[in-house]
């Protein structure tokens, strides 16, 4: 690859594997973890929704601070590239941690309504080392992209490759878990959790070559330790580093977007449990049909939206008009009580997922073009920190809105009450809906970004070589 990034299928493709196994843990650990402490291990929501907000804050600190250090440096460098040491151990380590998530010791399942302090400890203990470990691997990942595909074509193709690829880990991790637990059986818990992380551990192999670094990627990467060398250390010291970042305006739009979307998403997918057990009664596959809607209505998008963006040659605006489509078809759930009128309401929903997936990541990157332009640097480590950080503080807006409604709605007395099943609804619907819709217009108002701007900085970034 040289400059003009490029790349062929096969690389995308395996590039989207990383899309995938993001998307597949996500959707295991989103869908399943909140609903298993609180049901199934009888951890009051409360205590839940502390450790989840514990958690969230923790990822306050490692995201940015992963991506601060791993920019770097890393093992291997020379030889590997300064991404891909750090993406395979970080996979690695994901799928061991998920397992300690779900093997709470027997003996403090049986007391977790009596005396939850262990539980609650274990819960934070547990998700904190997945999340440090998913952050170490996701955040290089997305740092590749940028550097590996440089050019507005690639980019586009690569990420309508990578989305039809990565989209099925949004399935997978909604489909797969279920396959292996049952509701009311906490060791089937346990077997999922090795079920996942098999899944992981298969999807490294896939994964090499889409992140494989270039010697052009470790050349620029050279250059870069060398800058860090002959700089002031002050420069790059961590607090300004962020501190630089937040200062583009268009940065803090898309992160702002991409918190309130995830707020969003993670409300949604992890209420499809509570659906399946309390409003439809069905057992825990029985909820396939609902994510199969959602999965066909992802991959029949991802060709239209490609083709409108062709057209309109603009990835920030196709970001605001996906996220009009996901506040539009959410809505409606809200007031949905059958399998039949969930699948079809998310299968819509799907457009607009898929249109969004597929634009978040060349929208993304042509901000980093645009910092890069003006920083005269490459700070992307710090910058995919900085949007993991808020995209997964996404898991303690989930968990208040949880502890909230089910505590107004005494789902904890009676999950099968008419309140409580309103409450289902509302955190499963409505909420996600006025998420999207309140991110789509922050972006409006806040994103400078349009195509003559983003086409200036290619022709500068070209020359920089940066």
């Amino acid at each position: 690859m040289g400059n003009k990034g490029t790349a062929g299928v096969g690389i995308m493709a395996s590039y989207g594997v990383g899309k995938f196994l993001a998307e597949f843990l996500t959707g295991a650990f989103g869908a399943v973890v909140f609903k298993f402490y609180e049901t199934e291990i009888g951890l009051s929501a409360g205590f839940a929704a502390l450790a989840t907000i514990l958690y969230s804050l923790w990822n306050a600190i490692n995201d940015p601070v992963i991506g601060y250090v791993t920019n770097r440096n890393a093992p291997f460098s020379k030889k590997l590239g300064r991404r891909f040491p750090w993406i395979v151990i970080g996979l690695f380590l994901s799928a061991f941690f998920f397992i300690l998530i779900f093997s709470v010791p027997a003996a403090w399942r049986e007391t977790a309504a009596s005396r939850p302090l262990p539980v609650f400890l274990w819960m934070v203990f547990t998700i904190c080392l997945f999340d440090g470990c998913y952050s170490l691997w996701e955040v290089n990942y997305q740092s590749v992209y940028p550097d590996k595909f440089r050019s507005q074509e690639i980019r586009t193709k690569a990420a309508a490759i990578s989305t039809a690829v990565g989209v099925l880990g949004v399935a997978a991790g909604f489909v797969v878990p279920p396959m292996f637990f049952e509701y009311g059986d906490v060791g089937s818990y346990l077997t999922s959790g090795w079920a996942v992380a098999a899944f992981t551990i298969a999807g490294i192999l896939l994964i090499i070559p889409g992140i494989h670094e270039t010697r052009e990627m470790i050349g620029r990467f050279s250059k870069h330790q060398e800058q860090l060398r002959v700089e002031p250390k002050t420069e790059h010291n961590f607090f300004p580093s962020m501190k630089r970042a937040l200062k583009h305006r268009d940065l803090v739009a898309f992160i702002l977007l991409l918190f309130l979307y995830q707020s969003g998403a993670m409300c949604m997918t992890s209420s499809v449990h509570y659906v399946g057990d309390y409003i439809l009664n069905v057992s825990s596959s029985g909820t396939t049909t609902i994510f199969a809607g959602m999965l066909v209505g992802t991959l029949l998008s991802i060709p239209g939206w490609t083709f409108v963006s062709k057209r309109l040659m603009n990835n920030q605006r196709m970001l605001l008009i996906t996220s009009v489509v996901m506040a539009a078809f959410s809505f409606p759930m809200t007031f949905i009580q059958t399998k039949t009128g969930f699948t079809i309401f998310m299968a819509l929903w799907g457009l607009g997922f898929g249109g969004f997936w597929t634009f978040m990541g060349p929208a993304m990157a042509d901000i980093v073009d645009s910092i890069v332009v003006t920083d005269k640097r490459r700070d992307d480590g710090v910058l995919m920190g900085i949007r993991a950080f808020f995209m997964r503080f996404s898991y303690a807006s989930q968990a208040i809105v949880f502890w909230l409604i089910h505590r107004l709605t005494n789902f904890n007395a009676d999950p099968t009450s008419t309140a409580a099943k309103m409450g289902i609804s509302l955190h499963m619907a409505a909420v996600p809906a006025v998420f999207f819709l309140a991110g789509a217009l922050v972006f409006y108002k806040m994103n400078t970004l349009d195509p003559e701007k983003i086409a200036q900085n290619k022709r500068k970034l070209a020359t920089l070589d940066i």
